[in-house]
């Protein structure tokens, strides 16, 4: 179809506008909203129990086997192994971004179902869970008690049997981690009383299981000629704290029979009393909720807090539910502020358009254009499967000024011929056969520009495609708009300008008179570089040189550090410290933390922190901060919020402070620096490793791009040693093995058995109570049953040798490691530290030590495509280029342009203070397109004057002068488009910054060099084309 036809019928040009848009708008409710797309790698979780069991026990017995069996699962990158002494085991593997999680879920089960023939039967026991990592944290709600009425274990319960079940009925939710124990049967056994009755706890452990059963009795009467069958029905598996305390154990010579009452304490507590929750000072229970990808994250909150509102009319009184975390408000924050910089971003691109066409007509053709290209995206945002996320909604306030640009052109070209006297039809015809190929040729250059970006793997693959694909996908529809519905409203619309004497035509006609100066001053520097082309030439070797150096300088990173509205406070006490002194510590810490002004709530825990683990020597805050709009100004910023934290907590001995806000991308791990895992693949001792990794360390930070490198991991834990002395136990007629249940049954406790409560399976567990195994003086009254039947005290058979220990192993990558987190000092990159590692791993790390990178620094490590990226641009740029020209030389003139506009770039990074990340990266590519673009509106425009016979500097002088009007609009239309990102504050401000920052900066900077330049280097390569090709210039 022609374009003249689309003019001669502009129902058919806004009927096509319209479908358009329709799709557009039917899209728009359909599409998921979240904060990101699913950019974290896949990630597959395995846990395990080994009750009872320290750290070293744990790695060897159950991390050992599990790792060797689950290495080299298909599309694994890599994993990393806890073990603590509290009995856990938790491995986490690591896929290739792409992976199906829920193929590596069935594959990961499967490896784990052939190791599990090698697990300790108290392991298999309460079996080994395989699960995929939800990464995308939805909401962290507290069930609390402000009047303390109830305890945390009730509290705790209360959320796991009522609340939970009904949350994760709700479409999208993925995982819920609840911070405690569910209900348990606790035996508290009396070592004592347990010894003179002759017992051990093998004997509560068969006595239950004989007892505590559940039993198929049958039917009595079925198939027989009585008038009535009866189902016979065994009560089953005991329910309350005195149903078990009646279990019979032994008949006494007296004729009594011996009951479990009457050696132990029976009561319904916690499976755990390993954490301590509170709630803005008050006993309490948390809840973390996490999105299955792709579902719709403001959905499903907005569904949760309905479901909240109901069960909080429900509570019992005396009990709160409340929101620590909701991703909600910072997405609905952020997403609130790009929508107020897209409205303004449209307003200010319409008033510069207007400034240039000075016709209100004029101006309603771009204005139809940008609506119609950003909401006929939406329809490809559906179609590809893309959620309406912040790298969507980035790359829509990005297009608007590129959008407009086919539509300026167009009104631009019909302008000129109706000031030549041309009728509105003649004008816009005779405009649209001019600029036609150009548009084409324009738009399929910015579309390459952005094509090669979607075959880039990882995490900044994911980036790159879909912020490059929705610019491409809103550029297209710009330039169907523009050959359609724009030049059909301009033969309906414009006219010719008259010679009203109206302010508004005085204002106009001094407007036009200023340009002209501009025109006509441009017009003398274009000429004098011309004669003068060695000052172009310099000048891009001088852009060139800085790019590079700026390149290397440049502080590197992934994504921004954003303002969340969420500050976690890690507390460490000293090696030994019990959950009471730790939760001692925390009082002392709280009034410290919590009471600052710009915290609204907070929750407390103790033994568990998310950088620590599970641990007694771990507590944690988390503090939700006031809503931005009540937090403005830089004294109140997270950061000024975590430098306040430090100073108040400064001079506290009991605990070590590590505050830092809430990651923006999850799934990476809690730290916000660079990790690492020291690893010592010879299998020599942990102290070895401990002594290489502290060196290593206090080097790091010596250096001047550290600020601070630490590690969590401590040696020197308390611990005691256990012997058997396996001789002794062969003369008592017992094995070492009766020795170590003994002391499993009385101090690390055991699963025993199971009860049916609350419509719901609880474990039984078997202990000695507190103060029977309060220390070492303990084990004298316990008792191990000889080969003779009398009871001999544990203490007989072993030896305790104290030592000092870890709390927590880690492995990495099957080697035993050590974490260590590094910050780096301003002005240095993730690049400067990873050099830094590598000289320091030669002068400290010995033959059989090295390290490897974990987290999100091992991803930006692997995907720096900075470079890569500008090379596949501006390739793809080159080719097209030389296709459309039948040239190799003119291309060459239009990428010439590009250097200057990434230097502006990196300029103004360094100004602002931005890193090179994924949102600045985004934006040079968008650059990259728009400056080739825009020179191409030179060069194709000097060419064909080349071809009607002008000179080679007459051309590009003509074309200069032509095309300086739409060329500055085009780039005017774009940095004032995005100036209000640079003054953006509140929720996604470093996003907004980082990339309007690189775009204003290249485009101000790139468009004044390649109007001073493209013309000059276009009379060089013109030149050098036709000496080197003669035959082919005059076949044309």
């Amino acid at each position: 179809m022609k374009i003249q036809t689309l003019i001669d019928r502009p129902i058919l040009s806004c009927v096509i506008s319209i479908f358009i848009l329709v799709l557009g708008l039917l899209s728009l409710p359909n599409l998921p909203m979240e904060q990101f797309p699913d950019i974290a790698p896949p990630t597959i979780t395995i846990s395990a129990t080994y009750t009872g069991a320290n750290a070293e026990t744990v790695q060897k017995a159950v991390i050992a086997p599990l790792e060797q069996a689950i290495n080299g699962v298909e599309n694994m990158t890599y994993m990393t192994a806890t073990a603590t002494n509290t009995g856990q085991a938790t491995i986490t593997v690591y896929f290739r971004q792409g992976t199906d999680p829920d193929m590596a879920t069935v594959n990961i089960k499967n490896r784990v179902a052939e190791a599990e023939g090698l697990l300790p039967a108290e392991v298999t026991q309460t079996g080994v869970s395989v699960a995929k990592e939800q990464t995308a944290i939805l909401k962290f709600i507290a069930l609390y008690s402000p009047d303390d009425r109830f305890d945390q274990n009730f509290i705790n319960n209360y959320l796991k049997i009522n609340i939970e079940p009904r949350l994760s009925r709700i479409p999208g939710v993925g995982n819920i981690q609840v911070f405690g124990g569910d209900y348990a049967m606790r035996i508290w056994l009396q070592p004592k009383a347990m010894a003179q009755h002759g017992l051990v706890p093998a004997d509560i452990t068969a006595a239950l299981g004989t007892q505590n059963i559940e039993a198929p009795t049958g039917t009595l009467g079925e198939d027989s000629d009585h008038t009535f069958q009866y189902t016979l029905k065994y009560r089953g598996r005991y329910e309350s704290a005195s149903e078990f305390g009646n279990i019979a154990l032994k008949a006494l010579p007296t004729g009594e029979v011996l009951r479990l009452k009457d050696v132990a304490h029976i009561e319904l507590g916690a499976l755990t009393y390993a954490t301590d929750v509170r709630i803005a000072g008050h006993p309490g229970s948390g809840a973390m909720i996490t999105q299955v990808a792709g579902s719709n994250a403001n959905e499903i909150i907005t569904q949760i807090d309905k479901l909240a509102e109901e069960i909080s009319a429900q509570l019992p009184e005396g009990l709160e539910l409340a929101d620590v975390l909701s991703a909600k408000e910072y997405l609905d924050a952020s997403v609130k502020e790009v929508a107020k910089t897209l409205a303004l971003a449209i307003i200010l691109v319409v008033l510069v358009v207007y400034l240039f066409l000075q016709s209100t007509r004029a101006t309603i053709i771009p204005a139809v254009a940008i609506i119609v290209s950003l909401v006929g995206t939406f329809a490809f945002l559906y179609v590809a499967g893309f959620s309406l996320n912040l790298l969507t909604l980035f790359a829509l306030v990005l297009v608007i000024g590129t959008v407009v640009d086919d539509a300026i052109v167009v009104v631009e070209a019909v302008q000129v011929k109706l000031d030549g006297g041309h009728a509105p039809y003649k004008a816009t015809t005779s405009a649209m056969a001019e600029i036609t190929p150009a548009i084409i040729t324009t738009t399929i250059v910015f579309m390459a520009v952005f094509i090669p970006t979607a075959f880039l793997g990882g995490t900044s693959g994911t980036f790159y495609t879909q912020f490059g694909l929705t610019m491409a996908a809103a550029v297209a529809i710009s330039t169907i708009n523009a050959l359609t519905l724009s030049p059909a409203l301009c033969a309906l619309l414009m006219k010719p300008k008259t010679s009203r004497k109206s302010f508004g035509a005085r204002l106009h006609m001094a407007f036009d008179a200023s340009f002209a100066r501009l025109t006509a001053r441009y017009t003398q520097s274009v000429q004098y570089m011309s004669r003068h082309k060695w000052l172009a030439g310099a000048a891009l070797a001088t852009a060139v040189a800085l790019l590079a150096l700026m390149l290397k300088t440049t502080k590197t990173g992934l994504v921004p550090d954003e303002d969340m509205g969420t500050v976690f406070v890690n507390v460490s006490t000293p090696p030994g410290s019990t959950l009471e002194q730790t939760n001692k510590a925390l009082d002392e810490i709280e009034p410290l933390v919590c009471n600052l002004p710009q915290v609204e709530l907070y929750s407390r825990m103790a033994g568990v922190s998310l950088i620590g683990g599970q641990a007694a020597t771990s507590g944690m805050f988390i503090l939700r901060l006031k809503p931005w709009e009540e937090r403005t100004g830089w004294q109140n910023s997270i950061g000024m919020v975590i430098g306040q934290i430090y100073s108040r907590t400064a001079n506290i001995g009991t605990a070590q402070v590590f505050a830092f806000a809430q990651p923006a991308i999850m799934g990476y791990g809690m730290g916000n620096g660079i990790e690492l895992h020291i690893q010592d693949r010879a299998g020599n001792d942990i102290h070895k490793l401990d002594e290489y990794a502290k060196k290593f360390i206090s080097t790091l930070n010596a250096r001047p791009e550290v600020m601070m490198a630490y590690s969590m991991f401590d040696n020197k834990y308390p611990q005691y040693r256990v012997e058997v002395d396996a001789a002794q136990c062969l003369r008592a007629g017992i094995t070492p093995a009766d020795v170590l249940g003994v002391l499993s049954g009385y101090i690390g406790g055991n699963y025993v058995s199971n009860l049916n409560r609350f419509s719901k399976l609880y474990r039984v567990m078997l202990q000695a109570d507190k103060e029977s195994r309060a220390g070492k003086d303990a084990l004298a009254n316990m008792f191990v049953r000889t080969g003779n039947g009398q009871m001999a005290p544990v203490g007989h058979f072993l030896k305790l040798t104290k030592v000092y220990g870890a709390q927590t192993l880690d492995r990495f990558n099957m080697y035993n490691s050590i974490a260590v987190n590094i910050m780096p000092a301003d002005g240095y990159s993730t690049a400067d530290i990873i050099e830094a590692l590598k000289d320091i791993s030669a002068q400290v790390l010995p033959a059989g030590y090295s390290y490897e990178l974990g987290g999100i620094s091992r991803e930006e490590a692997q995907n720096d495509h900075t470079i890569l990226i500008f090379l596949l641009c501006t390739t793809f740029i080159y080719l097209i280029l030389c296709a459309l020209y039948e040239s190799i030389f003119i291309p060459l003139a239009v990428l010439c342009s590009v250097p200057f506009g990434l230097l502006g770039s990196f300029l103004f990074a360094r100004l602002f203070g931005v890193e090179n990340n994924i949102y600045m990266q985004t934006g040079l590519i968008m650059l990259i397109g728009l400056l080739s673009k825009t020179a191409i509106l030179l060069t194709e425009y000097a060419s064909r004057s080349r071809r009607q016979g002008m000179t080679i500097a007459q051309a590009a002088l003509s074309a200069a002068t032509v095309r300086l009007r739409p060329i500055l609009m085009t780039a005017l239309t774009m940095i004032i488009g995005l100036l209000p990102l640079l003054f953006a504050s509140g929720a996604g401000a470093e996003g907004n910054l980082a990339l309007g920052a690189g775009a204003v900066g290249g485009m101000l900077i790139g468009t004044a060099a390649l109007l001073l330049t493209v013309p000059a280097f276009f009379i060089l390569f013109k030149k050098i084309e036709e000496q080197i090709m003669p035959r082919h210039e005059n076949q044309k």
